[in-house]
């Protein structure tokens, strides 16, 4: 049964237009208006074919649900039904069967589309105070993402060939660019973990398009080979990485600019696999970079010296120290992850198929950017950067006032989003520079005995007698 009149299409924006654009109730308008909403839903391909399960509260419900710390699909349901009996009208079956059909006919161009639209609306608006050198930093990122253990999962993301069939889970190699001011998560790649093409670089040149003249890219020594610098150089996009750890810089040579600082000249290598004969051939057969040599004296790190790589050679507009304070705050996109990862649980998606795995994905970095557009704002009106604020503390005062504003009228609503506001602010990370700590666990995990088997071989041995 369709539901896709104007009117009744308008009325519902209308009545979802807090609760849609705020995960739990937070509004975000600045960041994803409604209108944005309405025409990404038109343009994607959205269809109405449930009165109860439009596109726009398949939305509202499923990032509600990765938003929430149960995460399930009955708590999903049962709050489109809260909603629906709030609002006067018919309550929905509370089995989760229709919710689950819509969610699957969303198409992921949706979240997708809105989840990069609000990162990059965050990045846009950023103050200059956050901004590095007056330089737009976006941070580029690996991780794992693991996944139930189905056959169709599995045929679309492998498990590790280290693990026995039956006892491994599917697992997805996922890179993200962040915006080093914000936080936002500009944009992503989700692809296999292990094969041809599927490293973090092979990813990281997916979203190339998205980077613009003048932005510098922030990585690990994964993006550091010569192909990479010069491919964001002929986009008029400036890097700053680790040297890889196949390359030596010698100081004795090259243009010296300083104590352990100089510009080199490294030689174009041999065409590799993935490059094609005519972006090769438009490469320079040389390229100029700047090598700085970074000495870690602080106690409790790791790492005692690195070499810091870059195609910013000015080294009045861009001193030593400042570039090795820049790729110290590389270490913010891990604790990004964390934050995606940990907070938001995005470590092990739920969803049964690659299809569904991928709206989930894209829709946790859509929740993830609407709470960092609360903290953005939040920053702002204390007068401080987004990075000094907590993601867990704004993620909770989200929870918390949820609810509230759901039922607020339009003055209520105002003046409890001015106090999450305030509650927001408060929750700031301490000022610890240098802080040590053990890269180890106090608390004991709870002894339990590990499957070595098929889940259906134990279960068949147990039915017969046979002991674990």
């Amino acid at each position: 049964m369709t539901d896709s009149t104007p009117r009744r299409r308008r009325r519902q924006i209308e009545t979802l237009r807090a609760q849609f654009a705020q995960p739990d109730g937070l509004a975000f308008a600045d960041v994803l208006p409604a209108d944005r909403v309405e025409t990404a839903l038109r343009e994607e391909g959205a269809c109405w074919r449930h009165k109860v399960y439009t596109p726009l509260v398949i939305l509202w419900a499923f990032l509600s649900q990765v938003a929430s710390p149960d995460g399930c699909c009955r708590a999903a349901v049962a709050r489109v039904l809260a909603w629906l009996v709030g609002q006067g009208r018919r309550p929905c079956r509370p089995t989760t069967g229709p919710y689950c059909k819509a969610r699957a006919r969303l198409p992921e161009a949706l979240p997708r589309r809105l989840a990069r639209e609000a990162g990059r609306t965050l990045h846009r608006q950023a103050e200059a105070a956050w901004l590095w050198c007056g330089r737009r930093v976006k941070v580029a990122d690996g991780t794992t993402i693991s996944m139930p253990d189905t056959d169709a999962n599995q045929q679309a993301y492998p498990q590790p060939d280290a693990q026995k069939p039956g006892l491994g889970f599917p697992i997805a190699r996922a890179v993200v660019v962040f915006c080093l001011a914000t936080g936002a998560a500009l944009d992503a790649a989700l692809g296999r973990y292990h094969g041809k093409r599927t490293g973090e670089a092979a990813l990281l040149r997916q979203l190339a398009d998205g980077f613009e003249p003048g932005d510098v890219v922030l990585g690990d020594r994964s993006f550091g080979s010569f192909y990479e610098l010069a491919l964001w150089q002929a986009r008029g996009v400036d890097a700053v990485v680790r040297l890889h750890q196949a390359r030596r810089a010698d100081f004795r040579s090259g243009r010296r600019l300083g104590r352990k600082d100089h510009v080199v000249v490294w030689g174009r290598p041999d065409r590799p696999q993935w490059l094609d004969d005519e972006t090769y051939a438009s490469l320079p057969r040389t390229l100029a970079v700047r090598e700085v040599a970074v000495r870690v004296a602080q106690p409790g790190f790791r790492t005692r010296r690195l070499v810091v790589v870059t195609t910013l050679l000015d080294a009045d507009a861009y001193p030593a120290a400042a570039l090795a304070a820049l790729y110290r705050a590389r270490w913010q996109a891990e604790l990004d992850l964390r934050s995606l990862k940990g907070t938001l649980g995005m470590d092990v998606l739920r969803c049964q198929s690659p299809d569904m795995v991928g709206k989930e994905f894209w829709m946790h970095l859509l929740a993830y950017n609407l709470i960092r557009a609360v903290m953005a704002r939040a920053a702002q009106d204390l007068g401080c950067a987004p990075r000094e604020l907590s993601f867990a503390g704004a993620l909770q005062a989200v929870r918390a006032f949820g609810e509230r504003l759901l039922e607020a009228d339009a003055a209520r609503a105002a003046e409890l989003h001015e106090w999450l506001l305030l509650v927001v602010g408060c929750h700031q990370v301490g000022d610890r520079p240098d802080r040590v700590e053990p890269r180890a666990r106090k608390r004991r995990p709870k002894h339990g005995a590990y499957l070595t088997k098929p889940r259906e071989q134990a279960r068949t041995e147990l039915g017969n007698g046979v002991r674990a």
